[in-house]
């Protein structure tokens, strides 16, 4: 099965199993990390922002439009932002780092 590790907020890693197919916004819910994902990965919001480590953000495959018009709407974007909807697990991403941003930016809660 392969693995990824997550970098939560306080610094700390967190290694869980991925299972292949599933989104990391998935994978971050069955081991409950603190990603939001308010659309329900729907490409809607930008509350499953993660920030992809340089060395892995070069082996996804490159953002839709609809995400990176997703994107601009995140706290904290950098170069190597990505939806954690967007990025889907496979063999080839056994060992993917992602690091959560300090906060998220809800649009979709009514104010």
């Amino acid at each position: 099965m392969p693995k990824m590790t997550f970098i939560l907020r306080d610094g700390s890693r967190k290694e869980v199993e991925a299972p292949i197919g599933l989104s990391v916004l998935e994978i971050a819910h069955r081991n409950h990390i603190d990603v939001e994902g308010a659309c329900e990965g729907s490409l809607a919001c930008s509350t499953c922002h993660v920030v992809v480590e340089k060395d892995w953000f070069d082996q996804l495959a490159p953002a839709s439009d609809d995400e990176e018009d997703m994107l601009d709407l995140a706290f904290g974007l950098t170069h190597t932002s990505r939806l954690g909807c967007q990025i889907r697990m496979s063999e080839a991403l056994d060992g993917l780092v992602v690091r959560l941003p300090a906060a998220t930016r809800n649009m979709m809660v009514d104010k």
